[in-house]
């Protein structure tokens, strides 16, 4: 089973430019798989909520689509980048990450973990 591990700014994607993550998810990866959180992005969506405009709104629709989708949440300690680094290497080869963060997509290529990212506003596909 392949886990799905999703970022904060892969979280704000559905509000921000109207793409349904999960069903592009489904597309891209046909075989069985589970999606995570970890507890510190989480956090971080909690924190934005909080904030005003359009991040505020687009934080609170991910952690609404987080619990109607009954994402799994996985407890996190270290900063947000060094978790998702370590828990798909700790993974591999059954994981992706999805992120839009140049700098997590360099490091993880580096890696060799497969990455989904957002393309032309309007599509996902790996990297």
């Amino acid at each position: 089973m392949i886990k799905v591990l999703l970022d904060t700014n892969f979280l704000m994607i559905p509000y921000v430019y109207k793409i349904d993550i999960f069903q592009e998810i489904e597309r891209l990866i046909p075989e069985s798989h589970e999606i995570f959180i970890p507890s510190n992005v989480l956090e971080e969506l909690r924190g934005l909520s909080n904030s005003k405009g359009k991040e505020k709104i687009a934080a609170q629709v991910a952690i609404q689509l987080v619990e109607k989708k009954s994402v799994k949440k996985i407890q996190s300690q270290s900063g947000v980048d060094e978790f998702m680094i370590n828990f798909a290497v700790e993974n591999k080869p059954n994981v992706v990450v999805c992120t839009n963060d140049k700098e997590l997509k360099k490091r993880l290529k580096e890696v060799h973990i497969p990455v989904i990212v957002m393309r032309g506003r309007n599509r996902l596909e790996f990297y």
